[in-house]
């Protein structure tokens, strides 16, 4: 969700003079069309777009965002044709500064952006993709390619987009009621983006984790929400068809460097799978296929198991080929839209969608500005209670509290979760510490922001439910010694009592290390395989530095928390690897962890057994081993010594069934392989 946030609807951005502040921003007039922001857990902003009377388009909106605040405001002309000739984008967003322009002038176009600045001969007509700004900007050129020859614009900075429409839906009652049409937008991500517009082709929504729609059909947003779902899965089961194999005898992996039992690697093995289960591993020179045995040469190549992603927010349906052309099998969905995760956990049963095996938790929170977008709410200890009973019946395997839920009812919630089965993890409520959390019932700690938060200052625990939980470690770590107390007893306890951590260190260097403009590491592999809106997406910076600290001094905490994963790693504590991401992030995950000291071997185990044995599936699938499923990744290259090398996926296997890596990649956008790190 973050992704598609600013990618399609607004980027953030790095200052490079003053923003303009809120006080100076355009007032919507009395008469402009307003828009909700807001998500399953409440509002979470507002957006306006209107006309002036010389024809100029303005936005302007105001979102707050789990303590993320952007303000902005948009002016544009337009051509005849609708293309745009004129942007002016103001204010400011997490990271700075949101100045963005464009203009036409003698036939070249001309664009800056917070990340990006160009010139393109403009020939034809062509609709400038803002990187950032409100929603206006997204709307209206959605309204110019639902009106569009074809329902296709080509795009500047480049590539094209294209809309299908997918279905209809009556909302609203009385005078209020209308008919809304979807249609799924493709060229902007590598996954389909649902939107909404009326029966004149006037954008009337986007539903996608954060919803905008019309002022005074908030109460519609389920209603999207199903209906788009419904109308997306209907293309689920061709696709499945068209991408899995189901083989009709045995399948032989043979001279295959293999990563066996989940703790090493031995050359030449072959792999034997049959009927959904690996039936045999060992040596080459001892295993003979059948005679009717598929025969897969692994001379060259590195078998492993299914790699798990253990923090994935599962988007939607398409997110299922992308992740399993990433060799993922299986993810633990730390948090999500309830309805949808069961709708699609439902698909999958029947055999309609291709998607990894998702082990899902429920993101319990608090009431406050700061609520997590798909969290369910309680407002007291007895709904808490109530809500973990519910995540149970409804087949979730954890809970995950979150920054604003109430410190006071942790222990009961967690201890309630505990009585049923489920696991407990999270963010830590605002108050809290780390140890707190962990005396409280916490099984794991989600993010390596919140272990290091055991040894911050007393003010960034006080708003760890806002920017501080990336801020205040951004501007302290650099300066805490991981051998003294607080974190010496806090690195002992989790390892004693075996807690996990989730670290998502990509996330962090996302956050900390790149200025805008810089592609981050986990996607340079991929430059030049993704859609132009996405690649431009991945190049936003981090978050602004505040006054008094330095990117370097971001960089160093950074430092210090991949420090901080060494640590507990050699302390003990279990570490499982999750992205938080688009799952393009995974293999950078764990190159992070070699860099921290991990062997190829340890770091692979995180992505593998290790979170398999967290959500209690170890005994079925996780590793190499007789008896297990047959989840399986062929890959080109040796990840023992290179553990970048598990990008370049050939073959996967989830339960038996084969699917061609490169297949999987062209039905999830990708122009081609990613490139071979060394």
């Amino acid at each position: 969700m973050r992704f598609l946030l600013f990618t399609l609807i607004g980027g953030v951005s790095l200052a490079v003079a003053a923003p303009v502040q809120v006080g100076e921003l355009v007032k919507p007039p009395a008469d402009a069309q307003q828009f909700t922001i807001m998500s399953t857990a409440g509002l979470h902003g507002s957006s306006a777009r209107w006309t002036s009377s010389d024809g100029t388009r303005f936005g302007r909106e105001s979102l707050l965002l789990r303590g993320q605040v952007f303000e902005t405001d948009s002016s544009a002309r337009f051509a005849p044709d609708g293309t745009l000739q004129h942007l002016l984008i103001r204010g400011f967003t997490p990271s700075g500064d949101a100045a963005e322009t464009f203009d036409i002038t003698d036939g070249v176009a001309h664009w800056k952006s917070p990340v990006d600045a160009g010139t393109a001969t403009y020939s034809r007509p062509a609709m400038y993709s803002a990187f950032g700004g409100p929603i206006d900007l997204a709307a209206t050129l959605i309204e110019a390619l639902i009106a569009a020859p074809n329902q296709s614009l080509a795009m500047l900075p480049g590539g094209e987009v294209k809309a299908a429409q997918l279905t209809t839906l009556v909302v609203g009652a009385g005078a209020s009621k209308t008919t809304i049409r979807a249609y799924a937008i493709t060229g902007f991500s590598n996954t389909p983006i649902p939107v909404w517009v009326d029966a004149k082709g006037k954008f009337f929504a986007l539903d996608a984790g954060l919803t905008w729609i019309r002022k005074g059909y908030e109460a519609s947003q389920p209603e999207l929400d199903k209906a788009q779902d419904e109308a997306l899965a209907r293309r689920s089961p061709a696709l499945l068809k068209q991408l899995l194999q189901d083989p009709s005898g045995p399948v032989a992996f043979t001279h295959v460097r293999t990563f066996v039992d989940g703790t090493r690697f031995v050359e030449d093995q072959t792999i034997i799978v049959d009927r959904g289960l690996i039936t045999q591993v060992g040596p080459s020179s001892q295993i003979v296929p059948a005679g009717n045995a598929r025969i897969v040469d692994g001379t060259g190549k590195t078998l492993v198991p299914g790699l798990w992603d253990a923090h994935q927010h599962v988007a939607d349906d398409a997110s299922g080929p992308m992740l399993l052309s990433l060799g993922i099998t299986s993810v633990r969905d730390p948090g999500n839209n309830n309805a949808l995760t069961l709708a699609r956990a439902e698909r999958r049963a029947k055999g309609e969608l291709l998607m990894p095996m998702v082990y899902p938790s429920l993101l319990l929170d608090g009431k406050g500005p700061n609520t997590a977008q798909v969290g369910s709410v309680a407002t007291s200890q007895d709904e808490a209670i109530a809500i973990v009973r519910k995540a149970k019946a409804d087949g979730f395997v954890a809970i995950k509290f979150y920054g604003t839920f109430n410190p006071a009812w942790v222990s009961a919630t967690a201890a309630e979760a505990h009585r049923l089965g489920l696991h407990v993890h999270g963010h830590i409520p605002a108050g809290m510490r780390t140890m707190d959390a962990i005396n409280d019932g916490y099984d794991e700690i989600t993010h390596i922001y919140f272990v290091m938060m055991q040894a911050m200052p007393d003010d960034v625990v006080a708003k760890s439910n806002g920017t501080e939980r990336w801020a205040g470690p951004g501007r302290y770590a650099k300066d805490v010694d991981l051998n003294a107390e607080p974190m010496a007893s806090l690195i002992a306890t989790m390892s004693q009592r075996k807690i996990t951590s989730d670290p998502t260190l990509v996330v962090v260097e996302s956050l900390l290390v790149p200025e805008n403009g810089d592609l981050s590491a986990a996607y340079v592999p991929y430059l030049g395989t993704l859609p132009p809106a996405v690649e431009r997406g991945f190049r936003q910076g981090g978050f602004a530095v505040p006054p008094g600290v330095t990117r370097a001094d971001y960089r160093a905490s950074f430092a210090k928390l991949c420090a901080l994963v060494e640590a507990m790693h050699k302390a003990g504590v279990p570490i499982v690897a999750g992205t938080d991401g688009s799952g393009m992030e995974i293999v950078r995950e764990l190159e992070l962890y070699v860099a921290a000291g991990f062997t190829p071997a340890e770091a692979l185990a995180s992505a593998t057994n290790a979170t398999a044995r967290l959500v209690g599936a170890d005994s079925k699938t996780g590793s190499i081993t007789v008896g297990k499923a047959a989840d399986l990744v062929l890959v080109e290259g040796d990840p023992s010594k290179h553990i970048g090398d598990l990008r370049n996926t050939r073959i996967v296997m989830m339960g038996g069934k084969i699917m061609d890596a490169d297949a999987l990649r062209t039905a999830s956008g990708f122009a081609g392989r990613p490139k071979t790190m060394r």
